[in-house]
């Protein structure tokens, strides 16, 4: 039985129960995910220790784009593949995965070296698909299954500031206990808070308890690194968290679902819903009660999916194609209370962020909609937080291609890091709130 169907149960059948942790294999037992043979490494332990952001596991990762460096460490840095601990959004212990780089770079800064924590956009929900993988296969087409680490080059970009990193797998994406939670608020943000606090214990890690700490991320990530700065003051309130970029952050999943429905990027409906029935038991009535039998095959096969194979094999479908109703799964989330809830407590924004935010967006983004992110940065502002907020303004370079979403990430690295290094190096943040209309 697949991972899928052993979690979504009562999806295809209501006689059985539904857990939310599936058992742990034996640790010397690798997982086979659509072809690709995942690291024993990525299989957690039966017990895990108590403490959040405790290092579990760790063993040297070769970097995809290592070069030997004149001095004899290797360029941009040494890398190291960890599992770690963290609470899920239910109070359970759970373990993440992940990878720390110390770099080659000297850091020119004042006190510590800085560490930033990487929040990787969407790679989609097979393990084979986690960003530590990618950093040592950036593209890889093994198997049935096709994922490119996209995100290395700003991890690359990073490092050279002399910042060390640290990039997250997320919950469940790589460790093979469960599926990934995808773009799960309370998730996403204690695993890059317990990435910090884990990187800290990494044998030859150059940073320390007082080391400057920034959190970065697009889309996903972007999310993920917001919800890291709203909950950092009563979840890790000892990281010292000086700077965050989000990116084109899903700050409201009601109007990210209608962007992403017909678009490139359509499998990621299935993701968000696989992840979110793992953990909500009313939306697992939801989904067993309104998806037909073709929803059902989708929410498996994407299960195991990168974001390749559920840009080949599922992309611009409308997901009235899944839903017994003809409905779209917006609408059915809409007409279901419980539902709603669930993606009303998935809202970013509730919390005011510590430390400075650099919050971007492309104003023709249409997967991750330009307005829902720019409403994030209103909602920080009026909380009374230091927001610097940027419009990307580019061309319409194509409707629901996934264009008008990537385009900004490309272009506004640079200053993003710029943005970011600056924070690390003790610099001052100049908010733009009061410039900013806080009407949309």
């Amino acid at each position: 039985m697949s991972r899928l169907s052993s979690v979504l149960t009562t999806v295809v059948a209501t006689t059985a129960c539904m857990c939310a942790t599936a058992p742990s294999a034996a640790a010397s037992d690798p997982v086979v995910s659509r072809g690709v043979t995942v690291p024993a490494f990525y299989t957690p332990p039966a017990e895990l220790p108590s403490a959040d952001g405790a290092l579990i596991r760790h063993e040297p990762l070769r970097l995809g784009l290592s070069l030997p460096g004149l001095d004899g460490r290797p360029l941009p840095g040494t890398a190291t593949r960890l599992m770690y601990t963290s609470t899920d959004s239910s109070g359970e212990r759970v373990a993440v995965t992940g990878a720390y780089i110390e770099p080659s770079a000297d850091w020119r800064g004042d006190g510590p070296r800085p560490l930033v924590v990487v929040g990787s956009g969407t790679m989609g929900q097979g393990d084979q698909c986690a960003p530590s993988l990618a950093l040592e296969h950036p593209l890889a087409l093994g198997g049935g299954s096709v994922s490119v680490g996209y995100d290395n080059l700003a991890v690359y970009r990073l490092l050279a500031t002399g910042a060390a990193v640290v990039v997250t797998d997320y919950v469940g994406l790589g460790a093979t206990d469960r599926l990934h939670t995808y773009v799960s608020r309370v998730d996403q943000g204690h695993a890059m808070l317990d990435a910090a606090r884990a990187a800290r214990a990494v044998p030859g890690a150059s940073v320390t308890a007082a080391s400057r700490v920034g959190m970065y991320g697009y889309s996903q990530g972007g999310g993920a690194s917001a919800s890291a700065a709203e909950l950092q003051r009563t979840y890790a309130p000892e990281v010292n968290l000086v700077g965050t970029y989000s990116g084109a952050p899903p700050a409201d999943l009601a109007e990210v679902m209608k962007g992403v429905d017909g678009s490139a990027l359509a499998a990621a409906l299935g993701w968000a819903i696989n992840g979110f029935a793992q953990a909500e038991p009313g939306l697992r009535d939801v989904v067993e009660r309104n998806v037909n039998a073709t929803g059902r095959a989708a929410l498996e096969d994407v299960s195991t999916a990168c974001v390749g194979d559920g840009i080949f094999g599922h992309g611009f479908t409308r997901s009235t194609e899944w839903t017994s109703s003809g409905r779209s799964l917006a609408e059915v989330m809409a007409g279901e209370p419980r539902a709603r809830a669930v993606l009303d407590r998935q809202r970013l924004g509730a919390l005011r962020p510590t430390g400075p935010v650099r919050l971007t967006t492309g104003v023709q983004d249409d997967i991750v909609p330009h307005a829902q992110s720019r409403q994030l940065a209103v909602d920080w502002c009026r909380k009374g937080a230091d927001v610097t907020y940027k419009a990307v303004v580019l061309p319409n370079l194509g409707d629901k291609l996934l264009t008008n979403h990537l385009a900004p990430l490309l272009t506004d690295q640079g200053d993003a890091i710029s943005w970011l290094a600056d924070r690390l190096a003790g610099e001052p943040a100049a908010s733009n709130c009061r410039s900013m209309p806080l009407q949309p």
